[in-house]
């Protein structure tokens, strides 16, 4: 997906997050979008690159970074998780306290096989999360994420058009931000040392 698109794509997010989210009082002050009291992107019901069932409560007590995306991606999704890889270096010690979920949006390609060599390649806690077809169109319409398969062309190759953001969960397991491309990530261990701070 070219940048042009990418960036609409970004902009329509933001008006959408404008709309949604509730105004609640915060002490914290971030550099990332702050999306707290969204009443959407609650949970998830989906499957590790080990084979587990996975849901928000067995993260509890961790910040937890979800951003979507699909294994075949040319540029958008290596780039974030080297952004996410980054910045869990940067950390150090605190970073035991924060958990990166990659979730695909192409189940029929991103077998766990594939998965368990592919997120843990960005850094060895990251976790590659799947789902059947149904569930995986469920989770991006409960976190607000657009994706369309393209068409594929003649020796079976298609991409996958998607938005970019990654969600961050505070460790009490509340939606709080949002980390797009075009942040920094000096922003974002900046507030992820906010929100595991509490």
């Amino acid at each position: 997906m070219n940048a042009l698109i990418q960036k609409a794509l970004l902009a329509g997010f933001l008006v959408l997050i404008a709309a949604c989210t509730r105004t609640e009082p915060v002490a914290q002050k971030f550099s990332l979008v702050d999306i707290t009291g969204s009443p959407w992107g609650r949970d998830f019901q989906l499957t590790d690159h080990q084979g587990a069932a996975r849901s928000l409560a067995d993260f509890r007590g961790k910040a937890v970074i979800m951003t979507f995306g699909y294994t075949h991606c040319p540029d958008m999704c290596p780039m974030t998780l080297h952004k996410l890889s980054t910045a869990l270096t940067q950390m150090g010690k605190d970073a035991e306290q924060v958990q990166v979920l990659f979730v695909t949006l192409d189940p029929s390609r991103d077998t766990p096989k594939v998965l368990k060599q592919y997120a843990p390649a960005f850094h060895p806690t990251f976790l590659g999360m799947y789902a059947d077809e149904l569930t995986t169109q469920r989770t991006a319409r409960e976190f607000k994420v657009y994706f369309k398969q393209q068409p594929a062309d003649t020796s079976g190759f298609y991409t996958v058009d998607h938005m970019g953001p990654s969600f961050l969960f505070d460790p009490q397991g509340r939606l709080r931000l949002f980390f797009s491309d075009e942040h920094s990530v000096d922003m974002l261990v900046q507030d992820l040392r906010t929100l595991l701070k509490g």
